[in-house]
């Protein structure tokens, strides 16, 4: 037991109509949480516009993206927004980048090929806009002439905005490693696969002369605590559920079946009714709910986000199933 109380953020996608989400984050933030992190959440929630609402009307949590991807903004329109972001809330704003998944990207016409590369030119050329550079850069995808945020009324200073990617592969996670400030580790991974993740930092980070003990690792965690344990893990194998369907690449890195992939990939794909969703869920044994999850009584959640940090995580990111405030509540002053 630590004298000092884990440092946790919260995760929100598109559960809550955004005043609702406002007032969770709020919440969050009187009772300590460090961060809040927002998601491109599939087509139905753009980040940028809660995160500016939760920037306005806090005083002290941090905001970050988890994650935009980086196939469907220009990049200098990614340092805009950044840029755009810190304004309202100087010093608290944390930029998360991810590279996206099929079969969504692949439906609205995104080919994503060499994502390594589309990543690394982004990476660059958004860190240096916001250092307040004039860039020019012609790589195999980003391409900028002379290109500055072109600040016409407000002081021009750089912007203090780490780099996160949201990675999931470990060649993703190498590169990561390498150029970011930070790693968005997934969820829906098993604390084994955390193991391999630090790894990939390592090899990663060495190329730039460092470890990846220098590099900030919150991680994203789902959730669901509530005092039926059958309920809270019935709440998570929905969830569990819709991306063993829809992002089995994700399932795949953390040792889920492959079978068990293809039965569910058989029910359901992208886009998912709940019903499709529901069925599909029958197929998903609690084990395997368990290893993905944070789910059961408080107690249970708590000690499975332990097993996270013990294996690299720095910040467990926590995304809630089920009563908001009750998991806040939960990890609130918690000394793991």
């Amino acid at each position: 037991m630590s004298n000092q109380a884990a440092p946790m953020a919260i995760y929100l996608q598109d559960a809550h109509p955004i005043r609702e989400a406002i007032d969770i984050v709020r919440y969050a933030e009187s009772k300590g949480f460090d961060a809040v992190w927002q998601a491109d959440s599939r087509l139905v929630r753009e980040a940028g516009v809660p995160m500016a609402a939760f920037a306005a009307t806090t005083d002290e949590i941090k905001i970050g993206s988890g994650v935009i991807d980086v196939w469907t903004r220009n990049p200098a329109r990614l340092a805009s927004l950044f840029s755009t972001l810190d304004d309202l809330a100087p010093g608290r704003v944390l930029c998360g980048l991810g590279a996206w998944w099929d079969p969504l990207a692949a439906k609205v016409g995104i080919d994503r090929r060499k994502p390594l590369a589309m990543m690394r030119e982004t990476v660059t050329v958004v860190r240096a806009l916001l250092a307040n550079e004039t860039v020019t850069f012609h790589g195999e995808h980003v391409h900028l002439d002379g290109v500055e945020l072109d600040y016409v009324y407000q002081e021009r200073r750089p912007k203090d905005v780490p780099i996160y990617i949201g990675a999931t592969g470990l060649k993703m996670m190498e590169l990561t490693g390498e150029i970011a400030d930070g790693v968005v580790l997934n969820y829906l991974v098993s604390p084994d696969y955390n193991e391999r993740a630090m790894e990939a930092l390592e090899r990663g980070a060495a190329r730039s002369g460092r470890s990846a003990e220098d590099l900030d690792r919150p991680q994203l965690v789902v959730c669901s605590v509530h005092e039926d344990r059958a309920e809270a893990l019935n709440m998570a194998r929905m969830m569990v559920t819709q991306y063993l369907g829809q992002q089995p690449h994700i399932m795949a890195a953390s040792g889920v079946p492959q079978e068990l992939l293809d039965d569910v990939g058989r029910v359901l794909t992208w886009p998912a009714t709940h019903e499709q969703v529901a069925a599909a869920s029958k197929l998903v044994p609690d084990d395997i709910v368990q290893m993905l999850t944070a789910s059961g009584t408080a107690d249970e959640a708590r000690e499975a986000v332990a097993r996270y940090m013990a294996n690299g995580c720095t910040t467990p990111i926590l995304y809630p199933l089920g009563d908001v405030n009750a998991m806040i509540d939960a990890f609130a002053d918690w000394h793991p």
